[in-house]
């Protein structure tokens, strides 16, 4: 079972990643104490996942709640195995994740991936297993790891919010691409997660017009 790290855990990693990089220590100044987003796990935690991209909020709670109840509460690889592509759209699912459903639950059947003890694995090692499942991308294995299993040292880098933060915290012109991202953030091990958390706080409150940025590159 996932455990998300402790307010006093994610405060001291907060201060070590401060005083590790002088470019964050306005990130941290600025973004108020945050709880993990820990979520389900397992085969349920990667579909709900699925479910959820690239809708609004709402949509994503209304669908989810539609799927949760057409298969009876039980999001298991069996029941989405045993429930036909057209019944998984009927829920609301576009024929895409209904696939993509099936495609999770095959390769948990098949012992190309096992949810159940997943936490054996490496974080690369995970990574590769997941990204090797169609319509599993290396964003969706990254946040699965640190939202649904609670790594505490996994960084997606191919995400546009952490790449504009990081822009801001550098005082850079350009966002970096995703391999420029990787290699800044290296120095953030062992708490790139909680990096990933500060910078993504820092990114909404700037969003949200409650923080202001100076000097930085428009």
């Amino acid at each position: 079972m996932a455990i998300a790290p402790t307010p006093a855990q994610i405060s001291a990693a907060r201060e070590t990643l401060a005083s590790l990089d002088p470019a964050l220590e306005r990130a941290h100044a600025q973004t108020p104490a945050f709880a993990w987003r820990l979520r389900t796990g397992g085969f349920e935690g990667l579909f709900h996942m699925i479910v959820d991209q690239q809708v609004s909020v709402a949509s994503a709670a209304a669908i989810w709640a539609r799927v949760a109840a057409g298969l009876d509460g039980e999001v298991t690889p069996e029941k989405v195995l045993g429930t036909e592509i057209e019944a998984l759209r009927g829920f609301g699912l576009s024929i895409q994740k209904a696939t993509y459903g099936h495609e999770i639950a095959r390769a948990h059947a098949e012992g190309r991936i096992d949810f159940d003890h997943l936490e054996r694995l490496s974080d690369e090692e995970a990574v590769a297993r997941l990204v090797a499942i169609k319509g599993v991308g290396k964003w969706t294995a990254e946040t699965f790891l640190m939202f649904c299993e609670g790594r505490q040292d996994v960084f997606p880098a191919g995400d546009i919010a952490l790449q504009e933060a990081m822009r801001w915290a550098d005082g850079a012109p350009a966002r970096p691409r995703e391999k420029d991202a990787y290699a800044r953030a290296a120095m953030w091990k062992p708490h790139r997660s909680v990096a990933a958390h500060l910078l993504w706080g820092w990114y909404g409150a700037v969003k949200r017009g409650e923080v202001a940025l100076e000097d930085v590159p428009a």
